[in-house]
């Protein structure tokens, strides 16, 4: 008990202060998660027992959400930058990091937008049944239209972590899901004198919430006078090549790595849908509920990457490797609930979306070998925060490689095509590519502290 006591004492003001940083991020994923969760019912209901609805958002969403991620990843690297900056008083440089990433995020976002538009006709060509990617391909027009808003949003929202504050988001996500929620039942459904339009409308009311909150994002950092003030230092002549490649240095690994990782979640969507349109809809099921765990476990990593970049800067390393350390407390205790609560709840939670018994059956099934791999996810998650806080990201896009390309998609189309595993097998896959990656991850970041700590 004294040994559990003085454990606990030691991290204390750790977990306060990681918590202090989390918590507001926690909470916008929160309601992102609600708002994703109800994009699914509303579509689920939509359909009734018919499974393309569901099957069509899943199919739509898994292209869009490959590029999707890897845009975001550049955006992340403006994070541990600023950051550093900021510990150091560095505010000019700091202005001109946010200047330039607004400009180049949002030049991305454009060409990203171009590239999944020229995407469309391959969308045919994936072994999808064709009624669900005529379904698809409509919601998937209106996703990529908000690609330039996010970009906008993330330009601002990064710089503000950099900074502390992870409140920001809170409140402008808040509202900006609300509306979403809303905007899903006017045009779903065709209410208030709207036409319905089904699947399209999700979409369309996903785009609608992307522009406002971005212009929601801006305009609170206009309103406050601490963050006005960076403003104050915009010039033309700070648009730089040089301050482009070196947000690039820092985000291109950690795009790279969302990419390989994505790849693996998106590959084992696609390959799904050769099993057809229920294996689809159930998938979509586990998915959104794996993904909904997994956005805590992004809020603990955002606050990790705040709290270890501010120590770098400080080059206070024995407070980043407590700081780090109850990082993993942190996501391990989430983990463990959540794993606990797909496997006790494991047929009910598909009943909430639809009344189809075969989609309920398998997606039972997926939700325990979802609660299998909940532990390596969080782990190998919250290391890659890490790293990018104290910027050491070149070694995260090899063990990605390994991990996600090598190691999941492989095993999980082994196990589920040539063993005769079925959907199950998929999942299998992440079991094993995830808990590769917690392991390498973890071990860089155990040599690379102690070599900090020896500087």
């Amino acid at each position: 008990m004294r040994s559990i006591t003085s454990f606990f004492a030691k991290y204390k003001d750790q977990y306060r202060q990681n918590l202090m940083l989390a918590l507001p991020v926690v909470l916008t994923q929160l309601g992102q998660i609600l708002t994703q969760v109800a994009d699914n019912l509303m579509v689920g209901h939509y359909g009734g027992s018919a499974p393309e609805p569901l099957a069509a958002v899943s199919f739509g969403g898994s292209v869009f959400t490959i590029l999707f991620l890897t845009s975001i990843g550049v955006a992340l690297g403006l994070t541990p930058l600023v950051g550093e900056c900021y510990v150091q008083g560095k505010h000019r440089r700091s202005a001109v990091l946010l200047q330039n990433g607004i400009a180049f995020y949002v030049l991305l976002g454009v060409i990203v937008s171009v590239v999944q538009y020229a995407f469309i006709p391959l969308m045919y060509r994936m072994g999808q049944p064709v009624d669900v990617v005529d379904m698809a391909i409509p919601y998937y027009r209106m996703l990529l239209m908000s690609m330039p808003f996010i970009m906008l949003f993330f330009a601002f929202k990064q710089f503000l972590e950099g900074v502390g504050n992870t409140k920001a988001e809170l409140l402008v996500t808040i509202i900006a899901n609300v509306l979403n929620c809303v905007f899903n039942w006017i045009f779903i459904y065709g209410n208030m004198g709207f036409a319905e339009m089904g699947v399209e409308g999700a979409g369309l009311g996903t785009f609608l919430a992307r522009v406002i909150s971005a212009f929601l994002m801006v305009g609170y950092f206009i309103a406050h006078s601490r963050y006005r003030g960076y403003m104050r230092y915009f010039a033309m002549r700070n648009f730089s090549a040089s301050s482009v490649r070196r947000l690039l240095h820092m985000g291109l690994p950690i795009s790279a790595q969302m990419f390989l990782e994505s790849s693996a979640f998106i590959g084992t969507s696609i390959m799904m849908g050769w099993f057809g349109k229920v294996a689809m809809s159930a998938n979509q099921i586990a998915g959104t509920l794996s993904n909904s765990a997994f956005m805590i476990v992004l809020s603990i990593g955002a606050a990790t990457t705040i709290r270890t970049s501010h120590c770098y800067g400080q080059r206070d390393f024995e407070r980043l490797s407590l700081a780090v350390n109850a990082s993993y407390h942190l996501v391990l205790a989430w983990n463990a609930f959540a794993a606990v609560v797909f496997i006790a709840f494991s047929r009910f939670i598909p009943s909430l979306f639809t009344s189809n018994a075969e989609v309920i059956d398998i997606a039972a099934v997926l939700f325990v070998f979802t609660a299998f791999f909940q532990l390596s996810d969080g782990l190998q998650n919250v290391s890659v925060g890490v790293l990018r806080g104290i910027q050491d990201v070149r070694i995260i896009m090899p063990i990605a490689v390994v991990a996600y390309w090598l190691l999941n998609i492989p095993v999980g189309y082994l196990l589920a095509f040539v063993v005769g595993m079925g959907p199950a097998g998929l999942y299998c896959g992440f079991i094993i590519g995830l808990s590769v990656a917690a392991f390498l991850l973890i071990a860089r970041i155990r040599k690379r502290i102690r070599e900090l700590k020896a500087l």
